[in-house]
């Protein structure tokens, strides 16, 4: 299962910020082949993002071709956009409990 991390710097208000992760929350959760996705904040450094997990790396690179990863690279309150994918290692992930674990375990 592929994870994907996206975070950019913001150039808005956290509060700002907080009203358009509401506004597009549902968009995100009815993304085809996605699993999960945690939302991050770093309010002092101005920096947010999320960490995503997907079933395959199709929807993973569906996703980044998509409508909501183009409005992202273009929306003005965000900035230094950084876009990394990565595989999970499910042995070791288990032993440290991580979610990406239990998931392909049930898989």
């Amino acid at each position: 299962m592929p994870i994907l991390q996206v975070n950019f710097k913001l150039q808005c208000s956290t509060a700002e910020y907080e009203q358009l992760c509401q506004s597009v929350a549902q968009v995100i959760a009815g993304v085809p082949g996605l699993q999960w996705k945690v939302w991050l904040l770093n309010e002092p450094q101005k920096e947010a993002g999320g960490i995503y997990l997907f079933d395959t790396a199709e929807a993973l690179n569906a996703y980044l071709a998509g409508p909501i990863v183009g409005q992202i690279k273009v929306h003005p309150a965000l900035s230094e956009i950084s876009v990394k994918q990565f595989d999970v290692m499910p042995q070791v992930t288990a032993v440290t409990r991580g979610p990406a674990a239990a998931m392909t375990a049930a898989g």
